[in-house]
């Protein structure tokens, strides 16, 4: 199967600094295959015949622990998953100058539509489309400073996911599709 890894938390402001070659190389060393890195923000393509996420993601875990001594959290999803995503991602919604565009891949705990709930969502300003796995955000980048979901950095929900802008997942789901 093919899967993206959603690393949390690495390459930001100068902490948990991880070079993507030597990543991919500790991929490859753990088993997976057909191993793709995309930007420092930890998104890794790669291929495996086991479909145990939640074994793969431990493996991976551990092995970033040994080569880089980074306790990061790895995010799984399919390219199924991805592409599901995808297809509920209105084709407008963009990061650029004029909007701010974010996929939020949640864990398990956590993933569920009533964590809508939980998020400090105003229909006024924010855009926001819960799918299995992810939540779905985008808005008008001049409200953005008074969008609700904007508030959830540091919270206990927003420890339990990791966030890539559009942009950023359009070009993963590309990759995908090359590499098959």
């Amino acid at each position: 199967m093919m899967y993206v890894a959603l690393l949390r938390g690495i390459n930001i402001g100068g902490r948990n600094k991880v070079d993507m070659k030597i990543l991919k190389k500790s991929f490859e060393t753990a088993g997976m295959t057909d191993v793709v890195t995309y930007i420092n923000s930890g998104n890794i393509i790669f291929t495996n015949k086991d479909p145990n996420t939640f074994k793969l993601a431990e493996t991976l875990e551990a092995v970033i622990l040994k080569d880089f001594e980074l306790d990061i959290k790895v995010l799984l999803r399919s390219k199924d998953e991805i592409e599901n995503i995808i297809h509920f991602l209105p084709e407008n919604w963009k990061n650029d100058n004029d909007m701010k565009s974010d996929v939020m891949f949640l864990w398990d705990e956590i993933d569920d539509e009533s964590i809508l709930e939980n998020l400090k969502i105003r229909p006024d300003i924010d855009n926001v489309i819960y799918r299995p796995g992810a939540v779905l955000w985008s808005v008008d980048k001049v409200n953005a400073s008074k969008s609700g979901i904007s508030k959830i950095v540091g919270t206990k929900i927003y420890k339990k996911m990791t966030v890539r802008n559009v942009n950023t997942v359009r070009k993963i789901h590309s990759l995908m599709q090359e590499a098959e």
